[in-house]
């Protein structure tokens, strides 16, 4: 209908001046007048140009003043001749339409608001407020002082109408010709193919987007994290036990069974199974050992080591356990250096919130060779940390219960404009090593970072939990950038 009404009217007008009151004389609605003006437009059928109006609307708050008043109008017919105590008055029109009403009514000058009555200083007044919003409703003009006056208050806002003037286009015609998307056997049989007007391929469309799986701005961070492993010739651990017996995770490393961390309110334990019975007696015996009394060259913690402490399950709480593993299985061989490394997941029994979750990732590096010093782990670090971008280091000195000395790192954030704290590092202590059986001259430089610090600061992301876990918002999944570190 719409359409028929354009194309009608151009075939014997020049020009449709007006899109909206050409659909109010015809009275059809203004939205489908400009869907078909836009469909014509696109076929050339017709040109067109934009028209804008500006006018003023009434807010919700405005209708409900157009109908019933304004504030002070209602508040005014609410005081008897004789006053009213100020309490009876806000119970009796409400405290909104009070507040409200009466700051307008005293600036009117229309009640007398006393401490304890209040009466009117005039009999009649008229609703002005009113007036004007019923003027705006049926579309006639006011004055620009009155416009912003009820602007402030809030009961009107600013509309833009926006319509079009229509004029023949290159393509006019009375009717819309119906072009055909595909040539079917028929249209040749019949011969109608000759007359058929076949629509244009448009070759600058875009297609519909590919839906597929993304990566989450951890794995681009892991990924680029793991290659700058490789290019330094380091070998990836196998990290695939989540859950550790307490002597890999804490005895081996030569942290004591009294140590905090190894209580409940920071480690999860498991309930089934509950222990371990797997561990290299031999092994065992002189971690014990060194425990109790000491030797290669320590007191050891002179404390009674205790088995079944050693043989509790839990939730690994740091990827060191896969170190100790690994660098047992090292000793039991002739030696060879090694380099390692391993990303992946731990557990602790923390308060979650912004900055911490009770799982996370970590970094680790270690280097295992004879006559590593500090020194050789401090040139491992800024070679380290410079292929991720972090050229300016200092170290802080720190205490681990596994190595000794312990340092930890921080880096000059230009962004932040001051330095962050991005790891911690350490030489492994001989009580942890020897009992192992690696040689005495063999020392383990090594240090570990999470992979979550570095990826919040990347992505701009101040809030863990918006980066890992339930409330991640898939949409960051889909259009977080490439992950680009500093690798040389």
């Amino acid at each position: 209908m719409a359409e028929e009404a354009i194309l009608g009217y151009l075939e014997h007008n020049d020009e449709i001046k007006d899109s909206g009151e050409f659909a109010g004389e015809r009275n059809i609605d203004h939205s489908e007048i400009v869907n078909v003006i836009k469909s014509l437009y696109g076929f050339r059928y017709v040109d067109v140009e934009d028209i804008k109006r500006e006018s003023w609307v009434l807010t919700d708050e405005g209708n409900i003043y157009a109908e019933s008043g304004s504030p002070e109008i209602q508040l005014f017919l609410a005081v008897p001749e004789e006053g009213i105590v100020k309490d009876e008055l806000l119970k009796k029109v409400g405290p909104s339409l009070f507040k409200i009403g009466c700051a307008q009514a005293a600036k009117n000058k229309w009640l007398d608001l006393g401490k304890q009555l209040i009466t009117r200083k005039l009999q009649d007044v008229d609703d002005k407020v009113k007036h004007l919003l019923l003027q705006i409703q049926q579309g006639q003009g006011i004055g620009s002082d009155d416009i912003k006056a009820l602007k402030a208050r809030k009961l009107i806002v600013p509309q833009t109408w926006k319509g079009y003037s229509v004029k023949k286009g290159p393509n006019y015609a009375p009717k819309r010709k119906q072009v055909v998307t595909d040539l079917t056997r028929d249209n040749f049989q019949s011969g109608e193919w000759k007359e058929l007007e076949f629509k244009e391929y448009n070759y600058t469309a875009k297609g519909q987007p590919l839906e597929g799986g993304h990566l989450h701005p951890l794995l681009k961070v892991r990924s680029q994290l793991k290659q700058i492993f490789l290019c330094m010739g380091f070998e990836e651990m196998p990290t695939n036990n989540f859950v550790e017996s307490s002597f890999w995770n804490f005895d081996a490393l030569f942290q004591p069974q009294q140590h905090p961390a190894r209580d409940s309110h920071d480690t999860f334990f498991l309930e089934t199974p509950s222990t371990t019975n797997k561990l290299p007696e031999d092994y065992v015996q002189r971690v014990k050992q060194v425990h109790e009394s000491g030797g290669y060259g320590s007191r050891g913690y002179a404390y009674d080591w205790k088995r079944e402490e050693a043989n509790k399950n839990l939730l690994r709480t740091h990827t060191t356990a896969v170190s100790s593993r690994m660098l047992y299985q090292l000793a039991q061989k002739p030696f060879t250096p090694k380099k390692y490394f391993s990303i992946d997941r731990v557990f602790r029994n923390e308060a979650v919130d912004r900055t911490h979750l009770a799982e996370f990732h970590q970094i680790e590096g270690l280097v295992c060779d004879r006559g590593l010093t500090l020194c050789d782990l401090i040139g491992v670090l800024h070679d380290f940390f410079s292929r991720m971008g972090m050229t300016k280091l200092k170290f802080k000195p720190a205490y681990n219960p596994y190595t000794e000395p312990s340092m930890e790192i921080f880096s000059y954030h230009e962004g932040f404009k001051k330095w962050v704290e991005v790891g911690n590092s350490g030489m492994f202590r001989p009580e942890m090593l020897q009992p192992m059986g690696l040689p005495e001259d063999v020392q383990v430089i090594a240090w570990g970072l999470s992979l979550e610090r570095p990826t919040m600061i990347l992505y701009g992301i101040d809030n863990i939990r918006d980066l890992f876990g339930h409330k991640v918002d898939l949409g960051l999944m889909k259009k977080n950038p490439i992950c680009r570190l500093g690798i040389e």
